[in-house]
């Protein structure tokens, strides 16, 4: 009694009862309102790093190459000559194509001997120190190559489709395309059928979650029986051969320790323990288990209550792809900003005439320069300026954006679980279901969420964009630093991350909970994250319990869509379903893993979106469930709001007023 006590005074005192609590709370306050201002003030920012980025960047500089006088190949005056030939050292060398003759055959040209002949043929002037690279556009095609002064058409021909025989890229994006264009639509179907499969699989849980859990749990004590078995027969085989890792040593190859009978004998009693323990858990934490059981139909029971939470999954999706456009267009623009400079140049500043021409200066390229005594004089594109305030502040802008996608990423997946919790919270607290649940209980805890709580969403978010940007820093510090550190310092760098990847795990959890508790009582983030824990830890072996029944039937459920859908997949794509109809036959592909690996990753995304709301409906219920065991007693006046199935396990009941023959 004392340690119940005790425990009760290190995570907080149970709920009490609240006669005018009915669920989510209607009349509530904003929370958190600085950090709301300050979100709102960061959006300003980022928006106003947008425009400033639209204005001053150029992505053409990306799409289209420039030629030596600064215009876009591809694009206006150049619209037919799409492609850009430098006239540099390589295009040099593809054009004198030198082969020296020795006993052996071919072979190869030494640099001096490429150095001699470049001095005879046409790119001399070209190679200069201070000339910069010439190009001009040209319309290249398969039958078109370009005539060029000093360079035959059949070396550019040879040099150009041996690249392109040998890669071979042309031909691969075509057939990439003919096969997504004679199977899209197979593929629509492929993710169709994981939509269905995910959607039944959610709503059967209220009839065979029991059950499955049930095959589930022995599948894995199967399996570790089954590991013992292996590992006691290698054992007693090598034990009889008198194979000893003392007679094998230390080795760097580890697959030679499997001829060992130690490795076997570590493997036997690492399997047993796991088994042991398993066993044990099933045996003295059986009532958890089917409290958790309990809670997975209960959350199946709510998803099909309010269908339209199954789809609230496509809205974040488009949110998360409008956040990640954003900061991708805002980082093309920021990159490619700078004004083009133009300065004066000649190909050889050696004749008379041109002494006196001011080389390397600027000048503008609209009023070509005319000057007959400098014959060739050229205003050629140099560069792009890096004196601008937008270039010199290029690195703190490109920051700033990283952080705006880490935040308003983790903002919007916040606000997707705490609108989720809301609607599932009202579930649960509705005495009479489905009477009593509200008409719109989605949409009013989105109108909820965002009219009150943005502020401990973006709290809540930036607590984790923090981490997640430490961890960011860690790892290209890590990736810079690889191959200089020794191995005391790899240590501490790995310890380092692992902190930090348990920290995020952590935060995430509670932040998950901390959203729970604020879609249901309206509190700020920082007591509600306090009063989640302190629940949580009161009732700690129910979360272990919860959670790892959850996720191992959760992981049966992806394995079970995606791999339906990828088995499906292989054996149509590949043609080897027959029989199904003309109108039916599988399209002749090239590479029919393309679509193949398309439907796999489509049905993977549909189904953690799927199972991701379902996850987020058990945890709530969980909490409600908590709370409402430390609230209520079952009396009239306090009756349990939980499902028949959860009092019958607990071994409790609801009183019934006098009079009343109803039930709960």
């Amino acid at each position: 009694m004392g340690g119940k006590q005790d425990q009760n005074e290190v995570y907080g005192k149970p709920a009490k009862y609240d006669p005018s609590f009915q669920g989510p709370i209607k009349n509530r306050s904003c929370t958190d309102i600085i950090c709301c201002v300050l979100f709102f003030l960061f959006i300003l920012g980022y928006i106003a790093v947008g425009l400033v980025a639209w204005v001053y960047g150029d992505p053409q500089q990306v799409l289209y190459p420039r030629n030596s006088t600064g215009a876009y190949c591809g694009i206006g005056e150049n619209k037919d000559k799409p492609y850009l030939l430098y006239f540099n050292i390589f295009s040099c060398v593809l054009t004198t194509n030198i082969i020296t003759i020795t006993q052996n055959g071919l072979a190869c040209p030494t640099p001096q001997q490429v150095l001699q002949s470049l001095r005879q043929e046409l790119c001399p002037s070209f190679l200069l120190p201070s000339a910069p690279a010439l190009g001009r556009c040209f319309p290249w095609s398969n039958s078109t190559v370009p005539e060029l002064p000093g360079i035959s058409n059949t070396s550019i021909a040879q040099g150009i489709s041996g690249l392109l025989d040998s890669l071979n890229a042309r031909d691969i994006s075509v057939k990439i395309f003919e096969d997504f264009a004679q199977s899209w639509y197979w593929i629509l179907i492929a993710l169709g059928v994981a939509l269905v499969l995910s959607l039944l699989f959610i709503l059967l849980l209220r009839l065979v979650a029991g059950p499955l859990v049930l095959v589930l749990i022995i599948g894995v004590l199967g399996v570790l029986a089954y590991g013992i078995y292996h590992s006691w027969e290698e054992y007693r085989v090598l034990r009889d051969k008198g194979a000893s890792i003392s007679q094998l040593g230390f080795t760097t190859n580890l697959s030679a320790y499997s001829s060992v009978q130690e490795t076997w004998l570590a493997a036997l009693i690492v399997l047993a323990v796991l088994e042991g323990i398993l066993l044990l858990m099933l045996i003295f934490l059986r009532q958890r288990i089917r409290i958790a059981i309990a809670l997975l139909e209960e959350a199946s029971r709510a998803v099909g209550q309010m269908m339209s939470t199954m789809f609230y999954p496509l809205f974040t999706f488009v949110l998360l792809l409008v956040c990640i456009a954003y900061w991708g267009m805002t980082a093309l623009y920021l990159a490619t900003s700078g004004q083009p400079q133009y300065v004066f140049w000649a190909p050889n500043v050696s004749l008379s005439g041109c002494e006196n021409v001011p080389m390397n200066t600027s000048c503008n390229p609209v009023d070509q320069p005319v000057n007959s005594s400098c014959p060739g004089l050229m205003c050629v594109f140099q560069g792009y300026l890096s004196t601008g305030l937008v270039q010199r502040s290029l690195f703190n802008l490109q920051i700033y954006g990283v952080l705006g996608l880490f935040w308003t990423i983790n903002w919007v997946l916040a606000l997707g679980q705490c609108v989720l919790a809301g609607a599932f919270a009202s579930f649960y607290w509705a005495f009479h279901k489905p009477q009593d649940i509200p008409t719109f209980p989605l949409s009013s805890a989105f109108t909820r969420t965002l009219r009150y709580h943005t502020g401990s969403l973006a709290f809540g978010a930036l607590i984790l964009t923090l981490v997640q940007i430490a961890r960011v820093i860690l790892e290209y510090i890590d990736n810079k630093l690889r191959g200089t550190q020794n191995p005391m310092a790899r240590c501490i760098m790995c310890c380092f991350k692992c902190c930090l990847w348990c920290l995020e795990k952590f935060i995430k959890f509670l932040n998950r909970n901390a959203y729970i508790m604020i879609a249901i009582y309206g509190k700020n983030f920082c007591v509600s994250a306090k009063n989640a824990f302190m629940l949580l830890m009161r009732n700690i072996v129910r979360v272990v319990v919860l959670d790892k029944v959850t996720d191992l039937l959760l992981f049966f459920g992806k394995l079970l869509v995606v791999g339906g859908v990828g088995v499906l997949s292989f054996f149509f794509f590949t043609g080897r379903i027959q029989g199904l109809g003309k109108d039916i036959e599988s399209p002749q592909l090239n590479y029919y893993w393309l679509p193949m690996m398309t439907s796999i990753l489509g049905a993977y995304v549909i189904a953690n979106g799927f199972f991701s709301v379902f996850g987020m409906c058990v945890d709530t219920l969980f909490l409600c469930f908590l709370e409402d065991l430390e609230r209520n007693d079952g009396s009239v006046d306090r009756p349990y709001y939980m499902s028949k199935a959860l009092l019958k396990i607990l071994g409790k009941k609801n009183e019934v007023p006098p009079g009343d023959k109803r039930k709960k």
